[in-house]
């Protein structure tokens, strides 16, 4: 038996971990084995990829298959690594079309969650970019999926969270660029309403993401720096920077658990004011971030999960539709910062709809947190989740720990269409994880 809790440890849940070396057993496997999803590199933060009764990890499945330079498509197996992929091609000169907020994701997962990135508000998300991919289905066939071959099983899996099968390997294509540098700009908002005018006046810029102190009240509710960013171009560098700087290898790291009470109100005001004050500093300023340091800071802290102490933390990260967005964001603001729950893991995003069945992004505004379980804490998560849910928004499947059936239900609207395909596929009832089991999916 293995713990296979998510990346937020919560909750903790232990079970059986199969691991497939080939394309041909995890097929064999996700017939043999009822109750089954795959997992890859566990970084979902709540149940997503446990299974109900067994749970398949396509370890053996790392294989960079092939690419072509001139045209930037790649084809990889699921369980090859985003890192993986950022440290063979960064240094060639193409990045992926749309990355997460961390590089240890598999291409499976990637595709299972349709991950989005600082540019969805321009790009989508990393569904959209996927040419084609093998699934290996619950009577032990293995079939191609494509926008023209399969094409509802394709939108399905495509944010399916692996509940349509296995994804054995992908294609996609990457994006040129010049050097490993990006060109950030930050900006101040003094408040809310003026971090989404800004987020919005900032929308014609390739990657565009708002950081927000959830703790600051009154008149600043809601202050942010908005961080803009771009490829940079070789001309642009200085001459002792390297073209492609490599990334951090994360050698420092949390050795332990955390005290429980580390992270409260009074850590995490000084830590957000002091971010913030540093932030204002480089207001209207433009500077060359390392790709690594721009897309994925927490990645250089190997276990900062541990921060949380041994309950674990919830990521809760919600979508709300454009006409209500400031006001269900200032009033779920507004409860954070009246009881002291702090989160300085906050990022504010604009998002546009999502072409998956299942995909979480939808026309609007997306805020996700970082709160430490506790009963008050997972108390005012249902609070928040109710603001959201009468708001027409909903909750991210891959970061969602404990969202409630109705709030599901009412967020996302093609289940009935979802649950029809997996009928079609044979994998209802047989591609299945605690987190679907949870929300009758």
């Amino acid at each position: 038996m293995k713990d296979l809790s998510g990346w937020g440890r919560y909750p903790r849940l232990f079970g059986p971990l199969t691991t497939a070396r080939t394309a041909a057993s995890a097929a064999r496997l996700t017939a043999a084995a009822p109750g089954v999803v795959a997992r890859g590199l566990g970084r979902a933060y709540g149940d997503a990829a446990i299974g109900r009764e067994h749970t398949l990890a396509p370890a053996g499945l790392d294989r960079l298959q092939g690419f072509n330079p001139d045209t930037g498509l790649l084809q990889a197996e699921a369980g090859v690594s985003l890192n993986d992929i950022l440290t063979n091609l960064v240094p060639r000169g193409f990045f992926p079309p749309v990355v997460p907020g961390t590089r240890f994701v598999t291409v499976g997962g990637m595709i299972a969650s349709d991950v989005h990135g600082k540019n969805q508000h321009n790009d989508g998300t990393f569904g959209e970019h996927v040419e084609a991919l093998s699934l290996a289905l619950p009577d032990g066939r293995t079939i191609r999926c494509a926008r023209d071959e399969n094409p509802e099983l394709f939108h399905a899996t495509i944010g399916g969270m692996g509940l349509t099968g296995t994804i054995l390997d992908a294609s996609f294509r990457l994006r040129r660029v010049e050097t490993g540098w990006i060109r950030q700009t930050t900006s101040v908002a003094e408040n809310l309403s003026e971090a989404i005018a800004l987020l919005g006046r900032t929308s014609g810029a390739t990657y565009t993401v708002a950081w927000i102190d959830v703790l600051a009240r009154g008149a600043a509710l809601g202050r942010s720096l908005i961080l803009e960013g771009e490829h940079a171009a070789r001309d642009e560098l200085g001459p002792r920077q390297a073209q492609f700087p490599p990334a951090r290898t994360g050698r420092v790291g949390v050795p332990f658990d955390m005290p429980g009470g580390l992270l409260n109100a009074r850590t995490v005001s000084a830590f957000n004011a002091l971010y913030y004050r540093k932030g204002a500093r480089r207001a209207g300023r433009t500077t060359l971030v390392p790709w690594d340091s721009y897309f994925f800071p927490l990645d250089g802290i190997a276990r900062w999960n541990r921060i949380y102490g041994p309950r674990g933390f919830v990521q809760h990260q919600c979508v709300i539709p454009e006409a209500r967005a400031e006001a269900v964001l200032s009033a779920i603001l507004d409860r954070l910062s009246q009881t002291g729950t702090g989160s300085f893991l906050a990022v504010l995003k604009r998002l546009r709809a999502g072409t998956g069945l299942m995909s979480f992004p939808m026309d609007g505004l997306t805020l996700a947190l970082d709160i430490p379980v506790s009963e008050r804490g997972l108390a005012l998560l249902a609070e928040i989740d109710g603001l959201v849910s009468a708001a027409g928004g909903r909750l991210y499947l891959a970061k969602d720990a404990c969202q409630s059936r109705d709030t599901f239900e009412a967020g996302y609207p093609n289940i009935a269409a979802f649950r029809e395909v997996r009928r079609d596929a044979g994998a209802l009832g047989h591609m299945s994880s605690k987190q679907s089991e949870r929300l009758g999916l």
